[in-house]
């Protein structure tokens, strides 16, 4: 017996009593259920409380770092019906046992970003050179073992809207060396293979470049490629159509695409509120086969305006419009269709890596010459990093949620807890839907600390609506 498998046997034994989830794999261009073979969609949040500027190395405190927190958020993305969250930025220095573990119970999947809006923490596009180096991918190698262990985490991006118009041609494939250093360090430490791709951005001058460079086979460097390619799209605003959208370009572009596509960030805010009748589109027929699902941006309501949740300073939350758009949407999804697994697919081999692919060489080298690992890099993936965090999952004992949240009508959502799954399960939505709301209550302390959605001016007009009603009575 091989020594992988000595770990996953031990790794299945150690986490029988608390696991929910089974690990997704790729089978050529979807992911697959490991244990139920079905195949696997996403149905996702982007979820980075406090957004990119709430983090940074002092920092005690991460997106899952803190269990009460992580209980009503995980509730709440239960309820939506999601089964899958994209985290940005994450300290591997802390303890994420609970956090995750509860995720986990909930049936709900991680896909972790590797870097952070830190200098040193994440590749310099400019110069990629200066910043490939020993200290940033132990960091990198440090997100690995910290997540490593537990079931449901999904996949890692090695990078996220790294080439743009500002980017110099060489770093596509400083990426694709940060990516094959990640995945050999997997193979060598992790007891099961976890997905690494790229997070593009929608530039369409650049998407088909970008798609062949990360999505071809290199022959003398075939850890480098990608396992799947994200993309942050927000082409579709207001009630657009398919083909107004552009979603019929991007169905033509990844039709025959040898490795899972999805959305990493979707959901236009230009008409608001949101009505998401894109849902409909991704998972229907006309794209389900070229795409993977995807991840609305974004879960907590931030100065860019795309959340659907606002969080409040002590730790009391209200749903937005936009949540119960989503949630509406989310329910209409046809699951069987979803769920069935298209046997061409699933066979699908990469081509391979050929001047011809590039078709503008302004933004990319079209010698797919990828850089070697610089000094100390090869050690590290070898022999591991010093001292390593690493995480497990524990029993998550409590389900109920501890703070207050409300709907967009001011209304307390009643006995919110999350739901633990059988083991092997996933969340879907309709299915695990806690927290009916309860009777406004305009006088509550808490509602005014938490500064809901229903506005003084609406609470106002329904006073007035009463007084008239009382003098009609009269």
């Amino acid at each position: 017996m091989t020594l992988i498998r000595v770990f996953t046997a031990l790794f299945a034994l150690l986490s029988s009593t608390v696991l929910a989830v089974t690990p997704i794999k790729v089978e050529g261009s979807q992911f697959i259920n490991a244990a139920t073979k079905k195949r696997f969609q996403i149905i996702g949040v982007d979820y980075q409380p406090g957004g990119a500027s709430a983090y940074n190395e002092e920092n005690k405190s991460d997106p899952l770092s803190d269990g009460d927190i992580c209980l009503r958020d995980a509730a709440l993305l239960q309820r939506l019906g999601v089964n899958t969250i994209r985290i940005y930025n994450l300290n591997p220095g802390l303890n994420h046992d609970l956090c995750v573990s509860i995720f986990n119970a909930a049936g709900i999947y991680l896909i972790l970003d590797v870097n952070s809006p830190i200098a040193h923490e994440s590749l310099n596009r400019v110069e990629p050179w200066t910043t490939y180096h020993k200290g940033y991918m132990e960091r990198v190698f440090g997100v690995i073992e910290a997540f490593k262990d537990y079931p449901n985490v999904l996949a890692f991006f090695g990078g996220n809207e790294v080439i743009n118009e500002d980017a110099v041609k060489q770093v596509p494939a400083y990426i694709r060396a940060v990516q094959r250093d990640m995945k050999q360090y997997i193979a060598n430490h992790s007891p099961r293979p976890i997905p690494v791709g790229y997070s593009a951005a929608d530039i369409r001058d650049i998407l088909a470049d970008t798609w062949a460079y990360f999505s071809c086979n290199i022959e003398d460097d075939p850890d480098s490629i990608s396992d799947f390619f994200g993309l942050n799209s927000y082409s579709w605003c207001g009630d657009a159509t398919f083909e107004s959208a552009g979603y019929n370009t991007l169905v033509d572009q990844f039709k025959d695409t040898t490795l899972p596509v999805f959305f990493s960030e979707y959901g236009c805010n230009e008409v608001q509120p949101r009505i998401f009748t894109e849902v409909a589109a991704l998972y229907g027929k006309q794209m389900v086969s070229a795409m993977g699902g995807g991840l609305i941006y974004e879960y907590s309501q931030e100065d860019n305006d795309y959340g659907i949740v606002e969080l409040h300073e002590n730790n009391t939350a209200t749903t937005m419009i936009d949540y119960d758009n989503l949630m509406e949407q989310y329910s209409k999804i046809d699951i069987a269709l979803l769920e069935s697994v298209d046997q061409a697919g699933a066979t699908k081999k990469p081509v391979k890596c050929t001047p011809d692919l590039i078709k503008d060489d302004k933004f990319f080298e079209n010698d797919f010459k990828i850089p070697p690992p610089t000094e100390g890099i090869p050690d590290m993936i070898k022999n591991g990093i010093s001292s390593p965090n690493k995480g497990k999952l524990v029993e998550v004992k409590e389900t109920n949620v501890k703070f207050d949240v409300f709907n967009k009508d001011g209304r307390k959502l009643e006995g919110l807890q999350i739901k633990i799954l059988e083991d092997f399960q996933s969340n879907l939505p309709g299915e695990n839907t806690s927290g009916a709301p309860g009777e406004p209550d305009f006088g509550s302390e808490d509602k005014e600390d938490a500064a809901t959605s229903l506005s003084r001016s609406n609470v106002l007009s329904l006073l007035a609506i009463g007084a008239g009603a009382t003098l009609l009575m009269l």
